[in-house]
């Protein structure tokens, strides 16, 4: 997998192919997602943008090495490629995204700016930077190691599919490294990044390519943690099943924190 490497390291991402293993854990874990997304009190939490959009956070319940509803370990050329990487860790409870057509309508309490940025620039952020819920001020307060897209339905093009701007991941960390490489490790979770990260997003929208992702079951994703990504809006004219576009989410914390984080 040296070619994949390669081009991880350039473009912050790699797809995979059709995997046997994936399907077989899907199988299991697949039905459990679906599942979460149709409890009721899991979407009494997590349905928002007016029930278009199932956030799922933590709704799968797998162990740390990706077993859910007898399933066995999450096993695939994806995990075997992060293996290679050196960079294997526990697996927290996998999110479960659903989108349904619609999206995006508001979410509780979204500004029209905060809406127009979901529609226009398909929500562009780099996971880990958490705003302030008064002054939304970001800073970097879950340092993820990685991110793992498993779909699990079928996703025809046009059903709000993951958007990347390859590349990203380079400008991202150019430009938060210089705020934080003489702060404390202790403390660097604790920095206010808001107009550096907000500038090295215009600049990867200015000089970066846009790119849509749509992926099937036993196909997967991996993004690099300094990615910029988003949801593309639902296209009209795009029908679906009533479990929508399903897709589950891995993306473990560095148990170095921030500084770890920092690193390419």
């Amino acid at each position: 997998m040296v070619g994949l490497q390669d081009e991880f390291t350039r473009t912050g991402f790699v797809k995979f192919s059709r995997d046997e293993r994936l399907l077989s854990w899907l199988e299991h874990a697949g039905p459990a997602a679906l599942s979460a997304s149709r409890d009721e009190a899991e979407r009494a939490v997590w349905l928002d943008c007016e029930g278009t959009w199932f956030i799922g956070v933590d709704a799968l319940k797998n162990d740390e090495l990706g077993t859910v509803n007898n399933s066995g370990p999450l096993i695939c050329d994806a995990m075997d490629f992060i293996e290679q990487l050196g960079q294997t860790r526990p697996l927290h409870k996998g999110q479960v995204s659903v989108v349904w057509p619609g999206y995006p309508r508001p979410r509780k309490g979204e500004s029209e700016a905060a809406l127009g940025y979901r529609r226009n620039r398909d929500a562009a952020h780099l996971d880990g930077l958490r705003p302030d819920p008064e002054t939304r001020a970001r800073r970097i307060e879950e340092p993820h190691a990685w991110v793992l897209g498993l779909p699990v339905n079928d996703a025809p093009e046009g059903a709000s599919p993951l958007v990347i701007w390859p590349g990203s991941h380079v400008i991202m960390r150019d430009a938060l490294l210089p705020l934080l490489e003489n702060i404390a490790p202790e403390d660097m979770d604790k920095l206010d990044v808001t107009a550096a990260y907000q500038a090295a997003r215009k600049r990867v929208f200015e000089t970066r390519e846009r790119v849509e992702v749509t992926a099937q079951p036993g196909e997967a994703y991996l993004m690099h943690r300094h990615m910029l990504h988003g949801v593309a809006p639902w296209r009209d004219d795009v029908k679906t099943g009533p479990d929508g576009r399903a897709i589950i989410y891995f993306r473990p914390e560095c148990a170095g924190g921030v500084a770890e984080w920092l690193n390419a």
